[in-house]
């Protein structure tokens, strides 16, 4: 060994080191964190393969769960885009929100949302792609989108100050329709390997259907890959909490728009390695509701006093295993497909979920639970059912003997209670609300729903809540398409 080499070779190894720690981007150990919120529009829990069950592959959300946390038990507080939106915003039960209950309804700019609160602490907040929505809410005062102004995520990372936090609202359209049909084949899902959920009918039109629905979440996962990517090119991605979730459950018969789980439970990953546990699972319940206080938690954000959701911090940190023992559930009018002396009324109902029991109490069983059969003068038909491949079937085929039944569940009338064991049935399809052996457990849940109305001044409390069907929506534009653009936007 020469050794009059080591300090020649010791300052080469040192400039070295140096030209790559100039090279690679650095974390400001200081540095508030960022947020990123990915919402994907109509995603259903268990369809994603952080769940066991999941008849697809989503390795992009594999890898962001070995980053974070896998919640199990994650609702939404309706199923409903525009006021599950703002609810998420808000941190409130949507009813709490006046007009803002309602689809296309009106989310006042008198509500603190997070996005107002970030910003006055410092954050660059923006958006992009569908952000609070449907609604036109230049017409309720805004001068931007609620959830900020709209930006491409990369043109955004690129216009902020290094030493300036961000919260950005990623929100794909997808898996919501209309759908490329037979886009599932030729992504290689074979329709006739799927399990098809209980409440359906299983029939081909049905199956190529679901393949279509399950391409598009492929996508959604490519895309969390990309934006992965983005973080990670830019020396973002350590300091950056990243939350994946959807607003709503599947557009299907009995699933959005309605109080079953394949209408409110979603999947929710969050991973902040910088200050959480790497690669966890939790079954407590969570509600969306409890996000706008989580973002404002991690950023350092006094919450308001007036929240209906609470921070999971505590459980992303290890200081707490158990968040909520069970959530309240809501739905007002969802599209405009029903005609009386109110207007266009919706479908009331509230539920309580808790790990063993569905509870549902719907609140105005005289009306169609899916939207009214036809409205004369539109194209109406079912309007709260998404248009699509499986609707169309279930209704053409009603009356045949494979259809009948589940058409029955999916459209037809429903009992003011339904009661569901969610372990032995959980694709909620045998109510036990008529047994008498339920009875006892039956009160008990409509007394703890019956509390929750009371304490959290729901309107619809002891029958109350008209003033709901008489709310206007926001654009008025969507009361001529119905179904046929409804839900297709």
């Amino acid at each position: 060994m020469n050794c009059n080499n080591k300090p020649a070779s010791s300052l080469f190894l040192l400039l070295v080191l140096g030209l790559i720690t100039a090279c690679k981007p650095t974390v400001d150990p200081t540095a508030k964190p960022n947020i990123l919120f990915i919402l994907a529009d109509d995603w259903s829990y268990p369809f994603a393969s952080i769940y066991a069950d999941s008849p697809i592959h989503t390795p992009n959300l594999e890898r962001l769960a070995t980053m974070g946390m896998v919640f199990t038990h994650a609702f939404c507080a309706t199923p409903s885009c525009t006021p599950s939106r703002s609810a998420i915003l808000t941190g409130k039960y949507p009813h709490k929100l006046g007009e803002g209950v309602n689809l296309v309804g009106k989310l006042d700019t008198s509500e603190t949302t997070y996005v107002k609160l970030l910003r006055q602490h410092g954050y660059a907040v923006a958006f992009d792609r569908k952000g609070w929505a449907p609604g036109k809410f230049e017409k309720m005062g805004y001068s931007e989108n609620p959830a900020g102004h709209q930006q491409e995520f990369g043109a955004f990372l690129d216009s902020l100050d290094n030493k300036k936090p961000f919260c950005f609202w990623w929100g794909t359209n997808d898996p919501h329709r209309p759908y490329t049909r037979g886009h599932g084949r030729k992504v290689g899902i074979d329709s006739t390997k799927l399990s098809v959920p209980k409440f359906l009918p299983d029939l081909p039109d049905v199956r190529g259907d679901l393949a279509d629905y399950y391409a598009e979440i492929k996508r959604v996962d490519r895309e969390i890959g990309a934006l992965l990517k983005e973080l990670e090119d830019k020396g973002l991605l350590e300091n950056t909490m990243i939350v994946v979730t959807g607003d709503n459950g599947m557009p299907f018969p009995r699933a959005k728009a309605n109080l079953y789980d394949y209408g409110t439970r979603v999947p929710l990953v969050i991973s902040f390695p910088k200050r959480f546990k790497r690669n966890r699972r939790s079954e407590t319940f969570v509600n969306l509701i409890d996000l706008m206080p989580t973002f404002l938690e991690v950023a350092g954000v006094p919450l308001p006093k007036d929240l209906d959701g609470s921070s999971l911090v505590p459980i992303l940190a290890g200081k707490k295993q158990e968040h909520r023992d069970e959530v309240f559930l809501e739905r007002e009018r969802h599209c405009m497909c029903r005609k009386n002396e109110l207007g266009y009324p919706g479908y009331p109902m509230r539920a309580i979920r808790t790990k063993e029991y569905l509870y549902i109490l719907n609140l105005r069983p005289q009306r169609m639970p899916a939207g009214d059969p036809t409205i004369p003068g539109t194209p109406s038909e079912y309007g709260d059912v998404d248009g699509g491949p499986t609707k169309a079937y279930m209704m053409d085929h009603a009356m045949e003997d494979n259809v009948r039944t589940f058409f029955q569940i999916g459209f037809d009338k429903r009992p003011r209670e339904e009661l569901y064991d969610v372990r032995a049935d959980p694709f909620n399809v045998n109510n036990l609300a008529q047994y008498p052996k339920y009875g006892r457990l039956k009160k008990n849940l409509q007394l703890k729903l019956d509390i929750w109305m009371s304490q959290n001044e729901d309107p619809r409390w002891h029958g109350g809540g008209d003033e709901i069907d008489r709310y206007p929506t926001y654009d008025k534009a969507w009361i001529t398409k119905w179904d046929i653009v409804f839900f297709d936007e």
